[in-house]
C-alpha cells in the first residue's frame, strides 16, 4: 500500500472524564482516517492524553492523589471512549511514557543546539486552565465569584501573575518566517477564519516564549537543568513525533513525517500554528502539511462546562442512540470548522428521517424482498434501461466523486448531503419501478431493478462506511460483498452487480424515541 497518510487529534487533558467535545474530535478524525483507507492510502492515526502540567498537578492535589495515579485513572477513560466509539487509532499515546520524555528532551537539545534557548526570568500572566501565557493586551476583566473582578484570558479563564526563572525560546526570531509561511501556503491553517486569527496575532509582534517552569515538578525534565520542567506545550506538541519513534530514524518517521493533518479544537490553533512550526524549524524538522481548527459543539446553543453543570457524557448518548447514529449526527448536523448546536431532539429527528426511514429502510426492503421472493439471489441478465443507468450514474457520482471530494476538504456535511440525495433518488426509483408489481408481470425486469438497487446500496454503504462503520459492515455482509471489495477502487472496477446474493438481512437503523424524561 503506497501513499502514506498521518493524522492526529489533539491529546486531551485527563484532569476529568471525556465530554462530548472530546468525542466529536475523535470521531471526526476517525472518519478522516477511515476515508483515507478507503482511498487506498496507508494511514497512521494517533490520539492520546496530555498528562503533564500545573493543571494536572493541582487537580491531583485537590483530590488527595498523585498526578501519576490521576493520569492512569482518567487516561483509561479516554482510551475506553475511543474504543467504544469505534475510533480506529493506530497509536494511543500518553505523555507520561518514558519514550515521550526521551523524544521531548531530544527536541529540546536540538533547539538548544540551534541557539534558540536561553535562561532568563519570566514575569507575566499565565492561565493554568489553558496552560498558556497571555499578553496584557489580550486580557479582559470579569467577575471572580466573590464580588470582585479578575483578569481573564481570551478563552474566559482566570490568569495569575507569575514570576519565576525560566528558559526562553527565541520565538521572535521566527516572526517573518511564519508570516511568509501563512502567505505562501494558505492551506497550512484551515479554515480561513482560523488562519486570519493567527495572521493577526503574529503580525502584532511575537515575543520570546517562556518554555520551562520551576514552581512544580510534574513534567519532562529540562536536560542539564533538572530543577526545571518543560512548558507543557513543548512536551505536548512533541507527542506527534514520539508516536513515530523520534529521535530515532525509524521506518515510521521516514514514512509518515511530516504529518498530513493535525485535527484540533479552535482554541489551541495558536500553539499548533505558531509555536509548533517554530520548534520544528529550530530542530531541523519538516512542518506538518495542515493544521485544522474545528469548532465547538454547543448544547442548545451554550458551550458545555463543568461550572454550568451541562457537560454531556458521550458514552451515555452512544448507549442510548447507538454509536453509528451518534457518529453520523455529529458529522451531518454541524458544518465542520464552525460551531454548532446539538440536542437529543435533533439526534432523534436526524436519525429517524435519514438513517431509519431513508437509508435503512431502502436496504431492508430491497434485501428482504430478494430473500423472500428470489430465493436469496439471482443472476441479472435483463437489459439495462435508461432509468437504471441514470440512477446508477447518480449514485456513483455521489459516492465516488462528490462525497470523496468533500471529505478530502473535511466538508463532511456537504459530502453527506450529496450521499443523502442519492439515497432519496434510490427510494424514489423503488416506488416508481415497483418490483413487487413486476414480480407478477415481468420477472426479468424485476431482477434488473433489484440488481440496480443492490449495486446502489453497495455503493452507498461503502461510501458512508467511514461515518457508520458497523452499520455499513452489516449491510455489505448481508449483500455478500467480499471484504476486499469494499473501497473506492472496487466500486470503480465493478460498478454494477450482476451476481446478487442476500443473506440474513436485518434492520440496522431502528427508529428512535426520546426518553420519557426528555421534552418532546
Amino acid at each position: 500500500m503506497a501513499n502514506p497518510y498521518y493524522l492526529t487529534t489533539a491529546i486531551s487533558y485527563p484532569n476529568g472524564p471525556p465530554h462530548i467535545g472530546h468525542a466529536y474530535e475523535a470521531i471526526s478524525a476517525d472518519v478522516m482516517a477511515r476515508f483515507q483507507r478507503l482511498r487506498g492510502r496507508e494511514v497512521r492515526f494517533q490520539t492520546g492524553t496530555d498528562e503533564h502540567g500545573l493543571k494536572m498537578a493541582q487537580k491531583a492535589r485537590d483530590l488527595g492523589t498523585t498526578p501519576r495515579a490521576l493520569a492512569d485513572e482518567i487516561s483509561s477513560l479516554f482510551k475506553d471512549m475511543c474504543n467504544r466509539l469505534d475510533v480506529s487509532y493506530d497509536r494511543f499515546i500518553r505523555t507520561s511514557e518514558e519514550a515521550h520524555h526521551d523524544a521531548s528532551q531530544a527536541l529540546w537539545k536540538a533547539m538548544e543546539a540551534n541557539g534558540d534557548l536561553y535562561l532568563d526570568r519570566y514575569e507575566g500572566w499565565y492561565s493554568v486552565r489553558d496552560e498558556a501565557y497571555y499578553d496584557e493586551s489580550e486580557l479582559s476583566e470579569g467577575p471572580n465569584g466573590n464580588g470582585g473582578d479578575q483578569k481573564l484570558s481570551p478563552q474566559g479563564t482566570p490568569v495569575e501573575w507569575t514570576v519565576e526563572e525560566s528558559w526562553f525560546f527565541r520565538l521572535s526570531a521566527y516572526q517573518d518566517r511564519l508570516l511568509e509561511l501563512y502567505r505562501s501556503n494558505p492551506g497550512f491553517i484551515e479554515p480561513e477564519s482560523r488562519r486570519n486569527e493567527v495572521l493577526r496575532f503574529v503580525e502584532g509582534g511575537l515575543r520570546d516564549l517562556s518554555v520551562s517552569r520551576t514552581s512544580f515538578d510534574w513534567g519532562v525534565k529540562v536536560p542539564g537543568a533538572e530543577d526545571h520542567v518543560m512548558y507543557v506545550w513543548v512536551d505536548a506538541l512533541t507527542n506527534y513525533l514520539t508516536g513515530l519513534g523520534y529521535p530515532e530514524k525509524t521506518p515510521e518517521m521516514a514514512k509518515f513525517w511530516p504529518a498530513d493533518l493535525h485535527l484540533i479544537g479552535k482554541d489551541i490553533v495558536r500553539f499548533h500554528a505558531v509555536y509548533w512550526p517554530a520548534f520544528l524549524w529550530s530542530a531541523g524538522l519538516e512542518l506538518p502539511k495542515q493544521v485544522y481548527g474545528h469548532g465547538f459543539l454547543l448544547n442548545r446553543g451554550q458551550k458545555e462546562s463543568k461550572s454550568l453543570g451541562n457537560v454531556t457524557d458521550p458514552l451515555e448518548l452512544a448507549e442510548r442512540y447507538g454509536v453509528d447514529v451518534l457518529r453520523y449526527f455529529f458529522l451531518r448536523e454541524v458544518t465542520f470548522g464552525s460551531d454548532g448546536s446539538w440536542s437529543q431532539e435533533a439526534i432523534v429527528l436526524r436519525a429517524n428521517s435519514e438513517l431509519a426511514n431513508s437509508f435503512g429502510n431502502l436496504g431492508q426492503r430491497v434485501m428482504s424482498f430478494i430473500a423472500k421472493n428470489c430465493d436469496g439471489g439471482f443472476t441479472a441478465l435483463a437489459p439495462v434501461e435508461a432509468v437504471d443507468q441514470e440512477l446508477r450514474a447518480r449514485v456513483s457520482a455521489a459516492c465516488t466523486k462528490e462525497l470523496p471530494e468533500a471529505f478530502e476538504k473535511l466538508a463532511f456535511t456537504a459530502g453527506l448531503e450529496a450521499w443523502m440525495q442519492a439515497v432519496y433518488a434510490c427510494n424514489a426509483y423503488v416506488d416508481e419501478q415497483a418490483p413487487w408489481a413486476l414480480r407478477k408481470t415481468d420477472p426479468e425486469r424485476m431482477r434488473r431493478v433489484l440488481a440496480t438497487l443492490c449495486g446502489c446500496i453497495r455503493d452507498l454503504a461503502v461510501a458512508v462506511s467511514p461515518v457508520t462503520p458497523s452499520a455499513s459492515t452489516k449491510i455489505l455482509d448481508a449483500l455478500c460483498i467480499p471484504a476486499d471489495k469494499r473501497d473506492f477502487a472496487a466500486l470503480a472496477e465493478d460498478p454494477a452487480l450482476h451476481a446478487i446474493r442476500v443473506e440474513n438481512p436485518a434492520p440496522v437503523f431502528p427508529r428512535l424515541e426520546l426518553p420519557a424524561e426528555e421534552p418532546a
